[in-house]
């Protein structure tokens, strides 16, 4: 109990594992606010419940964008060590990749101003600047998508051919093999869901990148 209680205080004492446990307090409770909402039409308790924790998780994502605010040194500390992926073997992900850290860069000002102008600190309308975010999450999203989607095929085609040349793989390079395959395609259904979220429990436009 003690040692839980001490891992749980130094997730919450980093910034990266407080944003996460907000981050996921905040899709839980949207998640059940919006089925309690919808489905407790006759029930006036749960429907109250529901709207309760739709309110506490917009709270919620208010924090995690007003928190936003200081990322972008972050973002572009990590998008410089990238650079142009040099380091990756496939051209198409590294391409992939670079677009995405591109697109994840230029969402945090575009939703710097559409926060600033729905607080009133700027005289712009926020509504063509969280259009604007939404374009580059959703793009960032896809390319997510698409790179999850190339890393599968060629963990793929390289299992097929180590089996078709008959080289003799070791049970460790199997399972570490099955294990890439399985990590991508989870990433890809973890990727689809946080982009089919906003359309049902309400917006949260942050871009699926470097923070994971």
């Amino acid at each position: 109990m003690q040692q839980s209680l001490e891992a749980l205080v130094r997730l919450l004492e980093s910034y990266r594992g407080r944003d996460k446990v907000i981050r996921t307090v905040c899709y839980g409770s949207q998640l059940v606010g919006g089925v309690l909402s919808r489905k407790a039409e006759t029930d006036v308790s749960s429907q109250r419940l529901g709207k309760s924790l739709l309110l506490f998780s917009a709270q919620l994502s208010h924090c995690r964008t007003v928190l936003r605010l200081f990322d972008d040194l972050s973002m572009l500390a990590y998008s410089q060590s990238y650079g142009f992926g040099a380091t990756e073997e496939d051209a198409g992900v590294r391409w992939i990749s670079v677009l995405t850290n591109v697109a994840d860069q230029l969402y945090y000002p575009c939703e710097h101003i559409a926060w600033a102008a729905d607080a009133e600190l700027i005289k712009v309308k926020s509504d063509k600047w969280w259009l604007l975010g939404t374009a580059l999450w959703g793009t960032s999203l896809l390319l997510g998508i698409l790179r999850s989607l190339r890393v599968l095929l060629l963990l793929k085609k390289k299992l097929r051919r180590c089996e078709r040349e008959g080289v003799d793989l070791s049970c460790a390079d199997r399972c570490k093999g099955r294990c890439s395959l399985s990590s991508a395609a989870w990433l890809i259904s973890v990727t689809l869901f946080i982009g089919c979220r906003p359309a049902f429990c309400g917006r949260d436009d942050s871009p699926t990148g470097w923070w994971g």
